[in-house]
């Protein structure tokens, strides 16, 4: 076994040179996985925006680390791109990574952010390597609640444009725990299973911003993602978005749906993001499950610097072909001129209870969207 196979994983061998003289076959066409009759380095779908992603947020319980990890593949862009974002006390820290997508897709890392899928849709080992913007991890994540296949079909009726194809995107979702530690400017911080928390997804398909305004119909910037973005566990529940999961091994159905929700937010007037709020989800089996949240101090963090909605200077949109680049910067996001600046789609590390039950989860609104749905009165929308 060579060592790059031992780092990342019988399924992640390194292509070695001559690779390159057999396009477009790739090691992992010598397993017997094949869907199509294409070669596995080559996707059924010719749209430039087919894109493979994970994402990741690792946060501890005390609400003093924040970490938001993910990386995606584009294909038929052979573009191949990473972030990581790690918030302590207020801090911002970034690192954004980019090369080509080369011969062996297996291998997922990007510069020095370094995922190894140790167990498929059980383990991942997530590595933050040496880099020059003060930032490093091993984390070690576990799933603990079972995944469920989803696949959301854009409608004909409203396309964009008006006549082509619907856009798919597919994957699942899941809570677990992590552990391992994070240093921050030469301070380890040590991150125990028993209180590291977070949630991931694993998408796959067409993605609706990849680009940036030239690959959008209208050639405007494209919004950032869902501005009703919720994830949350407790011991009897967790609710992920629009369904609701439950731990593997559980005895109820696989997972069940949220069929309403009503919120009733506050916001910072000056900046527009969100500080505290009560939601009221309605499940499919006719629980209704009365959440209040309240943002911990400055622990959130903000998605631009992982390129969702633009980089910060909007010099880069995902799936941008850069060439080999690693990128950072850091944000001291007790100042309000700076969550400003990079508001879009955020992760708030919030204080949550419900039933009696205390514990911490993530609220991700798009800001100041949401800020404005609410003074709208949308349904589902109020002001607390």
């Amino acid at each position: 076994m060579s060592e790059e196979t031992a780092l990342n994983g019988d399924w992640a061998f390194e292509a070695d040179d001559h690779f390159a003289e057999q396009f477009p076959l790739s090691p992992l066409d010598d397993h017997l996985i094949h869907q199509t009759p294409d070669p596995m380095r080559v996707v059924a779908s010719t749209d430039p925006r087919f894109f493979e992603r994970h994402w990741n947020v690792f946060h501890d319980q005390k609400g003093e680390l924040l970490v938001v990890t993910g990386g995606s593949f584009y294909p038929n862009l052979d573009t191949a791109e990473a972030f990581a974002i790690v918030t302590h006390k207020g801090i911002q820290r970034s690192v954004r990574a980019f090369r080509k997508i080369g011969a062996n897709r297996g291998n997922i890392h990007v510069g020095p952010i370094q995922p190894t899928i140790v167990s498929g849709m059980r383990e991942w080992r997530h590595v933050l390597a040496q880099n020059d913007f003060g930032i490093r991890y091993e984390l070690d994540w576990q799933d603990t609640h079972r995944q469920a296949y989803r696949a959301a079909y854009g409608s004909l009726e409203r396309g964009n444009p008006p006549g082509g194809q619907r856009h798919v995107t597919a994957g699942f979702e899941s809570f677990g725990r992590v552990g391992g530690w994070v240093e921050i400017e030469g301070e380890r911080i040590e991150l125990s299973l028993a209180e590291g928390r977070g949630t991931r997804d694993r998408h796959w398909g067409v993605g609706r911003g990849v680009g940036g305004p030239r690959f959008q119909s209208d050639g405007k910037p494209p919004k950032a993602g869902w501005i009703g973005g919720v994830w949350i566990a407790f011991s009897d529940f967790a609710i992920w978005g629009p369904i609701v999961l439950y731990p593997l091994g559980d005895n109820r159905p696989r997972h069940g749906k949220v069929r309403k929700v009503e919120r009733r937010l506050r916001f910072d007037e000056a900046t527009r993001i969100f500080e505290e709020g009560e939601i009221d989800f309605t499940l499919d089996n006719g629980d209704v499950k009365h959440v209040r949240f309240e943002r911990i101090a400055q622990q959130s963090a903000y998605m631009t610097c992982g390129l969702y909605g633009g980089s910060p200077d909007k010099s880069i949109w995902q799936g941008d072909a850069v060439g080999e680049k690693i990128e950072g910067d850091r944000y001291d996001l007790h100042d309000a001129a700076v969550r400003e600046k990079l508001r879009g789609l955020n992760e708030h590390h919030c204080r949550i209870s419900c039933d009696g039950e205390e514990a911490t989860g993530i609220l991700q609104p798009l800001e100041p969207d949401a800020y404005e749905a609410c003074k709208r009165g949308e349904k589902g929308w109020a002001f607390l």
